[in-house]
């Protein structure tokens, strides 16, 4: 009888279907290839060139007012690769490939998923529009509220996803299980315990979501200086720490509508891009604060001596869960990047995706009546 025997090509491609099937996450958003990074002679390096969507101001009356196009960009740069490396002889590949890819490639994939989709979703700190629930378990009065919050960003409303995690998962199908459904699909939020699609978000579930701590940071924290803008604010007077990828408001400084540049009547959030130590200094934030123009996106400057507010309760843990709209990105390494409406987040293998649109996080209480297990 002869030998079977396994090329490495076929290895290879049975353990990225293997990995696809292990990412619930990033496998679930769309895929597209980009050849940038292979053109023969013209070969980028490890830097892709994403131009921005232009953005242009509204003139009213009959006099022409001219405007210049200045067009942006961000850059993606590959920078972090991931793997898991086996030895495997022609003895090892007589196995059935079934057989080599139960004991030997799940196992190694894995790991390597849940590696790939922790990083990419660590991109959470990156998001700024946040629905606080501090102290309640999550309802989905509180997921139409984050589908507000995307509506008033402009986000498109085709292909959103809610990916929760598994505490918020648990508190949502036992708050909708006697509402009026789908019969197949109350069927299955009763036999496997997960939502389906409900108020045009396709749910899903992840033990990836890791928590927010929130620092010591306490509440006298003020504006230093009027007229700031940009994505480093000047404050003062405040004591403790506040980390990276929480959330603060400043007063003074409303969010405008997108377009008609219009007050929403509603602070605009920020995101720490980097953590601060306490005391007087500067906040790094997202995003940057534009008081007119094009690319406006608040009322005006936080207010002098106006008080800073940080979301949440000093020391506390809180889960995370999050909105977003799916688009394509090709891109290779696990660095992420936030634009207003886009994250991007890449790995090592070109074709396999990355991207969100319009991202938005659910914040609720881990101590809302959960095991000390729980999240």
């Amino acid at each position: 009888m002869a030998n079977t025997l396994l090329t490495p090509t076929q290895v290879t491609r049975e353990a990225l279907r293997i990995l696809h099937q292990k990412l619930r996450f990033v496998g679930s958003i769309s895929r597209q290839y980009d050849d940038s990074y292979a053109k023969k002679g013209a070969k980028i390096g490890t830097s892709l060139t994403i131009r921005l969507p232009n953005q242009y101001t509204v003139r009213t009356g009959a006099t022409l007012t001219a405007q210049d196009t200045t067009e942006a960009s961000t850059t993606l740069t590959v920078s972090t690769q991931k793997g898991v490396d086996l030895n495997f002889t022609s003895v090892d590949l007589t196995m059935s490939l079934d057989d080599f890819g139960k004991r030997i490639l799940n196992p190694a994939m894995a790991v390597l998923a849940a590696n790939i989709e922790s990083d990419a979703l660590n991109m959470r700190k990156d998001v700024y529009q946040q629905v606080n629930n501090t102290g309640a378990a999550i309802t989905f009065a509180k997921v139409l509220t984050g589908r507000k919050q995307l509506q008033d960003s402009l986000c498109p409303d085709d292909a959103r996803s809610a990916l929760l995690n598994p505490q918020d998962n648990i508190d949502l199908v036992d708050a909708l299980k006697g509402l009026l459904n789908n019969q197949a699909s109350l069927g299955k939020q009763y036999k496997e315990g997960v939502m389906g699609n409900s108020a045009g978000f396709d749910f899903m579930e992840s033990t990836h979501l890791t928590q927010q701590l929130r620092g010591t940071g306490n509440a006298a924290y003020v504006i230093n200086g009027a007229g700031q803008t940009g994505a480093s604010i000047a404050v003062q007077t405040g004591t403790g720490t506040i980390k990276q990828g929480e959330i603060v408001t400043f007063a003074g400084c409303n969010m405008v509508h997108p377009e008609t540049k219009v007050d929403l009547g509603k602070l605009q959030q920020f995101a720490l891009t980097a953590d601060y130590a306490g005391g007087a200094g500067n906040l790094l934030v997202s995003p940057s604060i534009v008081t007119s123009g094009a690319t406006q996106n608040v009322t005006a400057s936080p207010t002098n001596g106006g008080a800073v507010t940080i979301a949440g309760t000093a020391s506390t843990n809180y889960g995370q869960s999050l909105l977003a709209r799916r688009r394509f990105l090709r891109a290779r390494s696990l660095r992420r990047h936030l634009h207003p409406h886009r994250a991007y987040v890449r790995h090592q293998q070109r074709q396999v995706p990355l991207s969100s649109r319009c991202p938005l996080r659910l914040q609720d209480d881990p101590g809302a009546a959960r095991l000390p297990s729980r999240q």
